[in-house]
């Protein structure tokens, strides 16, 4: 039986040789976080079950490991920003998949361009640029963590011309010079430059699957409980050749879709298709906040108090309401601490772009808000 093999190494040629090599030997590959403290590191490490781990010391042999199956390539930890983290399995059938589509979507030619890898390669989004660069043969830069003068650097240099961000990396660098950015893992901003494409996506599809709104080739969309007809949120269903084979666990992610038949992907994410046929992502079900029984996605509140230009970041969330049963919150981390952004400011902003009871009744100023170790905001934290 193959076996599942941890990568310990820093972003670098030899976490690429490394990876070459287990695959190889037909054997999977997982990637351990190195930023983890010690408790949060063997959490991970119980949720792979990795049977051996390659670090600078050379390959070892770990106890409570499990094998995969036959033509496993990845196992990858889901970023649990709901609490609860899994892990998918995806095939190497899946991830070439990925690579042939998301390279042609982005334009990719392996002869003119480089990729720079500046994300977390434990999780999906930094981890796939590496394994399309592998399987389309295109350059790859592999860093060790992202630091925005070293990317902007090498993008300014034409050391590499393509690169994966998410939307806090891309707000700390000149994205003029890249060739194109691929971006994903939040809700974008409002305004982005004609060289950034948006994606959609999971660690159980192995990447983005759905570019600039439209699903890539081989992708299939569709609307659960709720329905998208006349503007209405419904759970996305995805299916695709991209996606997982099954949980670490051997739990099959899928369900029935719209069509009576199976293999659909249930996302947890509300979303519904505009009036050109773009897929609009409303945010995750779990998180809504219903106020006098009106719904308000977080992501779109966020997305405008985002542009104020006090604002640094921030992450609206809930809070109990004795009228209206819940309230819309908004945790800012002010650009100067001396001169935050006021209720007022805020709602009325919100008022000039969404419906009014969007608008947020609070506003909580802080100097940072919690994140899981891929930069998503963990909302159900804030209090």
């Amino acid at each position: 039986m193959p076996e599942l093999v941890a990568l310990d190494l820093d972003g670098g040629r030899p976490f690429i040789d490394a990876l070459v090599q287990v695959w190889g030997r037909g054997d999977a590959v997982c990637v351990l976080d190195r930023r983890l403290p010690p408790p949060a590191a063997a959490e991970l490490v119980s949720t792979l079950r990795p049977g051996s781990v390659i670090d600078a010391g050379g390959e070892r042999k770990l106890t409570g490991g499990t094998g995969v199956e036959v033509g496993d390539a990845l196992v990858v930890a889901t970023s649990g920003s709901l609490g609860t983290r899994r892990a998918a399995v995806l095939t190497h059938q899946a991830v070439a998949a990925s690579a042939r589509a998301t390279s042609r979507a982005a334009g990719v030619d392996p002869v003119a361009h480089t990729w720079l890898c500046c994300l977390p390669l434990a999780h999906i989004g930094g981890l796939s640029v590496v394994t399309r660069s592998i399987l389309t043969a295109t350059p790859v830069v592999v860093l060790p963590s992202f630091d925005a003068s070293v990317v902007e650097t090498m993008g300014r240099r034409g050391e590499a011309t393509h690169v994966s961000l998410v939307p806090t990396a891309l707000g700390r660098l000149d994205p003029s010079v890249f060739t194109r950015i691929v971006l994903g893992g939040a809700a974008p901003p409002v305004r982005l430059p004609s060289n950034v494409m948006t994606t959609y996506g999971l660690t159980e599809t192995g990447s983005g699957v759905v570019y600039d709104g439209l699903p890539l080739e081989g992708v299939e969309v569709a609307f659960g409980a709720g329905g998208a007809d006349g503007g209405a949120a419904g759970e996305i269903l995805l299916r695709c050749p991209m996606q997982l084979r099954a949980y670490r666990d051997g739990s099959d992610p899928t369900v029935p879709g719209p069509d009576g038949r199976g293999g659909w992907l249930a996302t947890g994410d509300a979303g519904r298709l505009d009036a050109a046929g773009r897929l609009v992502v409303d945010g995750r079900l779990a998180e809504v906040v219903v106020t006098g029984a009106e719904k308000v996605w977080p992501a779109s509140v966020e997305a405008v108090l985002g542009a104020h230009p006090k604002v640094a970041e921030v992450a609206v969330w809930k809070r109990p309401d004795p009228e209206w049963g819940e309230r819309v919150v908004a945790w800012v981390v002010p650009v100067d601490a001396g001169d935050p952004p006021t209720l007022g400011e805020l709602a009325g902003l919100a008022g000039d772009h969404l419906a009014r009871w969007a608008a947020p009744k609070e506003v909580v100023i802080v100097d940072a808000l919690p994140r899981t170790a891929s930069g998503k905001v963990r909302r159900t934290t804030l209090a």
